[in-house]
């Protein structure tokens, strides 16, 4: 089936912020709807109004404008033994002010009996009372039947009955839940299928991922009929998660040719998805399709000869279309076209049949093979090529450093850093204390350049790992650290190897700061 429509519902901050260890603030909340605005989400679920942060929320945007989003309110069905009328949580979706409320009711007999503990009949009553109620005061009502693959497969007749009196009472949207992620695709698109020919109202599809297949039945299901597609930014949400609109999206503009967004929207895509994960205080996923940083990166050498040739024999789509880049890794798997593919960028001409570049290769592999690691590590492997091209230029020369780690009476721990170095033959003796040794030490280094080199206050670590690469050595086992740095422009890595793990946080971090210092400079001519 051909859809030229489809309207994009985002509940990254209700559902996705249900993801283990996720909590987002009020500004959070307010950052990411501006976000998802931007991004041309039709719908932004914007959480329950019964909670005091989220109605914050909502009377915070009575008063501000969003470009085209629609806020959606969320709540339930009226509670047991409670009227519509009479519902505090039916009273709080009102109070939203918002035009669309979506509701979710019960499908499955299951929980009916042993949740709500009522009679199916009477949660027929429960269901039609609600909507009906939430739209009589001119409300769009969305409603969301929860774990209804589950009901339909259990009792099919009941499942139907709640969702064709939700359709009667005045919904003006369907949404089919698969709430336990436990449905395959192809038993997903039968019971659409035969759910389209008997409700009068369109169909959304709402699905979770404890199958990882989240993504996969939200296209089955739109690919199926269903006009709305609900979803989370980078798939957050409890268990598993929830389908990832990220790729939802993606996928129906490049795949489907379903236009949702614009094309200029959708170049928005990569930074929406990583603003995200930086304001939920995670690492972005680098295997995220479309949006991850390895979505569009090569390193096979038979791979990067071939994409040389023409990328499409190993991308499906262009990086630009959704606002990622092609990124060529430098290991010693992909042979000599990275380095020189990389040596180009830096603007070094090296030929791929040279003595240098053979000899460069060797010098790669010796180092990888020692433990070094240069795909994750441009900023390193740019020194490397300033080396090796008779190009580098000491900025400052160490004269020596120490660090001391003291535990205090108190139990706190006190890392102090003391650092000698000379710039321009001027010695600089600089002692600072840090959070840790690496971050106390980075404090010194920086202390004692900032008079030199005024640059090195824009910069700042953003990310530091560190891996063991001989286990059964114990505590002399030999360390990877991976240093992520970033400035106002640009984000570099850096790596540094060695058994004493002070040692290699000091390579990774001495070019962290020449690695700055080198575009510094290269930035005046």
């Amino acid at each position: 089936m051909s859809l030229k429509r489809l309207i994009l519902y985002d509940t990254t901050l209700r559902d996705g912020s249900q993801t283990e260890g996720i909590s987002f603030s009020l500004e959070d909340k307010v950052s990411i709807i501006r976000m998802l605005d931007e991004l041309g989400v039709h719908y932004i679920e914007a959480g329950w109004p019964s909670n005091t942060k989220d109605r914050q929320l909502f009377d915070y945007f009575k008063k501000q404008n969003l470009f085209l989003a629609q806020l959606v309110a969320f709540g339930s069905t009226h509670r047991v033994h409670k009227t519509a009328k009479t519902d505090e949580n039916l009273k709080r979706l009102l109070e939203a002010e918002t035009k669309n409320i979506t509701i979710f009711g019960k499908s499955w007999d299951l929980h009916v009996k042993d949740v709500l503990r009522v009679s199916l009949q009477e949660n027929l009553r429960i269901i039609e009372q609600s909507v009906h109620y939430l739209a009589s005061k001119d409300r769009e009502v969305f409603y969301d039947a929860e774990h209804f693959f589950d009901a339909y497969k259990s009792n099919k007749d009941y499942a139907l009955k709640t969702i064709s009196v939700a359709a009667d009472s005045g919904a003006k949207f369907i949404v089919l839940c698969d709430t336990n992620g436990g449905t395959l695709t192809s038993d997903l698109a039968h019971i659409i299928n035969e759910i389209k020919l008997k409700v009068k109202v369109p169909l959304g599809i709402h699905t979770h991922n404890d199958l990882g297949l989240a993504v996969a039945n939200s296209v089955a299901a739109v690919q199926a009929g269903c006009l709305q597609v609900q979803g989370t930014v980078n798939g957050l949400g409890e268990r598993c998660g929830n389908a990832d609109l990220c790729t939802i999206i993606a996928i129906a503009k490049l795949k489907l040719n379903i236009n949702c967004i614009s094309d200029e929207q959708l170049k928005k895509l990569t930074e929406v998805s990583r603003f995200i994960s930086e304001v939920a205080n995670v690492k972005h996923p680098d295997n995220l399709p479309f949006v991850g940083n390895s979505a569009f990166a090569h390193k096979g050498g038979v791979h990067i000869d071939a994409m040389m040739k023409n990328p499409k024999t190993y991308e499906h789509a262009e990086p630009e279309l959704v606002g990622n880049t092609r990124r060529i890794l430098v290991s010693e798997l992909a042979g000599k076209m990275p380095l020189v593919i990389k040596a180009r960028e830096l603007k070094f001409d090296l030929d791929k049949k040279s003595p240098q570049a053979k000899k460069l290769l060797k010098l790669i592999q010796e180092l990888e093979n020692k433990g070094y690691q240069f795909e994750a590590a441009d900023g390193s492997f740019a020194l490397l090529l300033q080396r090796a091209f008779k190009k580098y230029k000491k900025f400052f020369q160490l004269q020596g450093f120490r660090v001391i780690i003291e535990k205090k009476q108190t139990g706190k721990l006190v890392s102090e850093a003391t650092i000698k170095l000379k710039v321009n033959k001027i010695l600089e003796h600089t002692t600072a204390e840090g959070d840790g040794p690496v971050n106390a030490l980075d404090n010194a280094l920086r202390k004692a350049l900032k008079g030199f080199y005024p640059a090195l206050s824009k910069m700042h670590l953003t990310d530091f790992k560190v891996r063991v690469l001989d286990a059964k050595s114990g505590t002399a086992a030999k360390v990877r650290v991976l240093i992520q740095t970033q400035d106002d422009k640009e984000s570099w890595g850096t790596v540094g190897v060695s058994e004493n793990i002070i040692e290699a946080s000091w390579q990774a971090l001495l070019d962290s700061v020449e690695y700055k210092l080198l575009k510094t400079e290269k930035a005046r001519f």
